[in-house]
């Protein structure tokens, strides 16, 4: 079996720690005695897919293939935690359906994924598909009005989630907590609703991007560039670098190639489907 997970854009501007999107670049999982895949290696014992797996339980050797970017802020240690502890859940399973495996396994899986990661915006997302909200170790899919493309701005720097998190205040105001909740409020409503013309304001935010787009000007440059090419929103994905805008499917091509040549973009799709298992 091969375990496919979507990467995933953390935060979506004020959502911080709280909401993830799902998006079309993969990690896949399996099993190394049914074979290597072209493009797949064998994950070793530091590998982040082969440490969820071994702490969910799993005892043989698994490989690792994806093309999700390595600390870029698309989410790649958490996809391929839960590959991994998906894959454990297979291993030791007797049940036919793997589906059925699949939903049975997700409770464990994302208390194990989120404990690793600290945080569960990414594997919640990862795992669920979609849009997700997640607080105190639930995680809800939100039901979305509209299906847009999301344009991403992948630089070639990178960015260490606990660096960007070490450099974030210990402290906020009451009126920038004030304003991140109502963004967030706005955003699921605006989600919900379709109303593509609020979503510029509802993913503002005042607790973490500022900080994190002060020591990387190409992804601010990079933001104000989608806006200015008429996309709906733009966020910085995760810890960054990258940069994530959503606009119409018709609109997605011209907005990625107004982005900074100084990094790729790259136009995706929402996962809806989250992590998926299949016959190798």
């Amino acid at each position: 079996m091969i375990i496919r997970v979507p990467a995933s854009s953390a935060n979506i501007g004020p959502g911080f720690d709280a909401l993830g999107m799902a998006v079309s670049r993969y990690a896949e999982v399996g099993f190394v005695d049914h074979g290597l895949p072209d493009g797949a290696r064998v994950a070793d014992e530091h590998h982040p897919a082969a440490i969820a797996f071994a702490r969910s339980g799993g005892t043989r050797p698994i490989w690792v293939r994806s093309d999700i970017p390595m600390g870029r802020g698309l989410g790649y240690s958490g996809a391929v935690r839960v590959a991994g502890a998906i894959a454990a859940h297979l291993e030791r399973s007797n049940r036919d359906d793997v589906h059925e495996q699949l939903v049975a396994a997700y409770d464990d899986v994302l208390a194990v994924t989120t404990e690793l990661e600290d945080h569960a915006d990414n594997v919640a997302a990862s795992l669920f598909g979609g849009v997700v909200a997640t607080a105190g170790g639930r995680a809800i899919p939100l039901r979305m009005a509209f299906d847009p493309a999301v344009v991403v701005w992948i630089p070639s720097f990178t960015t260490r989630t606990d660096a960007a998190r070490a450099a974030l205040p210990a402290m906020v105001s009451f009126a920038d907590a004030t304003f991140n909740i109502g963004r967030v409020a706005l955003l699921i409503a605006a989600l919900g609703a379709g109303d593509v013309a609020v979503l510029r304001m509802a993913t503002a935010d005042k607790l973490h991007q500022d900080v994190r787009l002060a020591q990387a000007e190409p992804s601010r440059i990079a933001m104000q560039s989608a806006l200015a090419a008429g996309a709906w929103c733009s966020w910085l994905s995760g810890s960054g670098p990258t940069v994530a805008a959503l606009c119409s499917p018709e609109r997605a091509e011209a907005i990625a190639a107004e982005l900074p040549a100084e990094g790729a973009a790259i136009v995706l799709r929402i996962d809806h489907a989250g992590a998926t298992v299949e016959a190798s």
